[in-house]
């Protein structure tokens, strides 16, 4: 079968105090802040989106600050590793760089043939750095506090940890076209030939406790390249058996939400507009955006939220 060159959207987040999640993401691992806004469904708390140089579908990790939220822990049914790619020949400078921070980290390790490092942000969500040899192919982002040769390109992918991994590998292969290429113990590894957002992990595992809050994976996103590719992958969707949500309007991207056989909240998520349909690409993530029917609120809402300095 030809691989699909598209995968992972974005990353979506449970974190806690906003600013603690900026400093971590902006002046630790050197991303962009690209996007800063309000989560749509309760506009009183902010949602933080955070990317490559461009904003790039792939790279948006992004994530809703709750600051009173009690600490997560991941279980079946979710997506409990974020893995970020960073050129292949980085290592030497990320293990400076987070001994320089005081962040422990183990590895590096084998991640189905890449090296990788794994560590902890703030929350305690458990991130990844794979060197990657694609990534090291995408540009940099030239202003950040990371030498733009060594910093974060976008995603590799993610990890599921599920009871069983077939019914959901049959939606990573019939809706977004991955495919398994390869396997380890209790582990499957699905890819596409994106050069960033190209990996999932279904790790198969038995129940332990766990908790929502902060430091989970609120849900993952998958590619699509318009609405009408949206419109069909909906439909792949509802044939398998599944409720897909109707075409959500979320200003920056359309999408579709939809809850896995394993539990995990899907979402696919247009392509475009793009982050840069309300600001200059140059000035991403420097003003609080709201979308156009949240704008009349716009007083209310900024006086319900604290002030980030990046």
């Amino acid at each position: 079968m030809e691989k699909h060159d598209k995968g992972i959207h974005h990353i979506t987040v449970l974190s806690g105090e906003a600013q603690r999640n900026a400093d971590f993401y902006v002046k630790t691992l050197g991303m962009r802040l690209v996007k800063k806004s309000v989560n749509q469904d309760d506009p009183g708390t902010y949602h933080l989106f955070y990317g490559n140089a461009k904003g790039s579908p792939g790279s948006g990790l992004t994530f809703f600050p709750w600051p009173m939220a009690q600490q997560g822990k991941p279980g079946l049914g979710e997506a409990v590793t974020v893995a970020l790619a960073v050129p292949a020949d980085s290592m030497d400078y990320w293990a400076e760089h987070f001994g320089a921070e005081g962040i422990e980290f183990k590895g590096p390790y084998d991640r189905f043939g890449q090296q990788a490092i794994g560590f902890k942000d703030p929350d305690r969500l458990q991130l990844e750095l794979v060197f990657d040899q694609q990534a090291g192919q995408l540009r940099g982002w030239d202003k950040g506090t990371v030498p733009p040769k060594h910093g974060i390109r976008g995603f590799r992918g993610t990890t599921l940890r599920l009871k069983e991994y077939a019914s959901t590998a049959e939606v990573l292969k019939n809706v977004f076209e991955f495919e398994e290429t390869d396997r380890k113990d209790n582990a499957r590894h699905y890819t596409t030939d994106a050069p960033i957002g190209g990996s999932v992990i279904i790790e198969e595992a038995e129940s332990k406790p766990s908790a929502n809050g902060r430091g989970t994976v609120h849900h993952v996103a998958f590619r699509a390249e318009d609405d009408d590719e949206l419109e069909t992958l909906r439909k792949k969707v509802l044939e398998m058996g599944l409720n897909p949500t109707k075409i959500i309007d979320r200003h920056w991207f359309h999408s579709v939400y939809f809850r896995s056989p394993g539990g995990v909240l899907f979402e696919i998520a247009t392509d475009g507009p793009g982050y840069d349909v309300d600001e200059d690409p140059d000035k991403l993530g420097q003003k609080l955006i709201l979308p156009t029917w949240l704008e009349p609120k716009r007083e209310m809402i900024e006086k319900r939220l604290p002030d980030i300095n990046i």
